[in-house]
C-alpha cells in the first residue's frame, strides 16, 4: 500500500480498535496461482503472545468455500479493513477562493493485516470458540443479546458441519488514516463543515465518521 508519511498509523491499539469496529474485511488469497478477494467477518484475538505480539484473526467459511483447500500456504494473504470514506470537494477549501490550485480527492481509513493462513478443519472446540466470541463481539453491546445456545443444539451441531474455521496470526499490520491532514488548518476546517452539511442534509453515519476522524485528526495535530 502506497504510504505517505503524513497518513502513516502504526499504533497497534489504534489499528485494533479500527479493526474492531469494521470486522467485515476483504481476504485476498492466492488460489491456483490466481489473486482471489473473499469478504470475511473476522475476530480479532488482541491477545500478544511472544511469537505474534500483533495478535491473531479468527474467522470461518463456508465449507462449499474453496479458499480454504486452495489457497498457497507458502503465501502470506491479507486482510483489508475498511473504515469510513468519504468525498471531498475542492469547494470547501478556503484556498480555492485564494487561488483555485485545488482539485478533489478523498477521505479514507483503511488497515491491512498479513500472515499465514491455517484451517481448523475438524476442530470442533476451535470453531464453537470462535462463533461464540465472535456473536458476543457483536451481540453484547444490545439490551437482550443473542448468543449461539438461544439456537437449538441439533441445528447448531448442523451448521458446524457446514463451516470450516480459519486463523491467520498477524505478521504484519500497517494502517492509512487519510483525512485532510496533509491540507492546512482553514482547508480542514472546511472539509469538516462541507462533511458535516452533507450528513445533516442526507444523514449518513459513514460521512459524519469521517467528519469526526477529520475532527479528531485536528485535535492531535493542534
Amino acid at each position: 500500500m502506497y504510504q505517505p508519511r503524513h497518513f502513516d498509523v502504526s499504533d497497534t491499539a489504534t489499528l485494533h480498535t479500527a479493526m474492531r469496529a469494521h470486522p467485515l474485511a476483504t481476504l485476498i488469497t492466492l488460489q491456483g496461482g490466481e489473486l482471489v478477494a473473499d469478504e470475511v467477518p473476522f475476530f480479532l484475538d488482541a491477545t500478544p503472545t511472544s511469537s505474534h505480539p500483533l495478535g491473531v484473526l479468527k474467522a470461518h467459511v463456508a465449507r462449499a468455500n474453496p479458499l480454504w483447500q486452495r489457497h498457497d500456504p507458502s503465501h502470506n494473504v491479507l486482510v483489508v479493513f475498511k473504515g469510513p470514506q468519504a468525498y471531498v470537494s475542492p469547494s470547501w477549501y478556503a484556498t480555492k477562493a485564494e487561488h483555485g490550485k485545488v482539485v478533489p480527492t478523498w477521505n479514507y481509513i483503511v488497515v491491512q493485516a498479513g500472515g499465514r493462513l491455517t484451517h481448523k478443519d475438524g476442530d470442533a472446540v476451535w470453531l464453537r470458540a470462535q462463533l461464540d466470541a465472535m456473536t458476543h463481539s457483536q451481540e453484547g453491546r444490545r439490551a437482550t443479546p443473542w448468543q449461539v445456545d438461544d439456537a437449538p443444539a441439533d441445528y447448531i451441531a448442523q451448521t458446524m458441519r457446514a463451516i470450516v474455521g480459519i486463523e491467520i496470526p498477524i505478521d504484519s499490520l500497517v494502517g492509512k488514516w487519510k483525512v485532510s491532514q496533509n491540507q492546512p488548518a482553514q482547508n480542514r476546517e472546511g472539509v469538516l463543515r462541507g462533511l458535516t452539511d452533507t450528513a445533516r442534509h442526507a444523514p449518513d453515519s459513514v460521512t459524519l465518521a469521517m467528519a469526526q476522524a477529520v475532527r479528531d485528526q485536528g485535535t492531535a495535530t493542534t
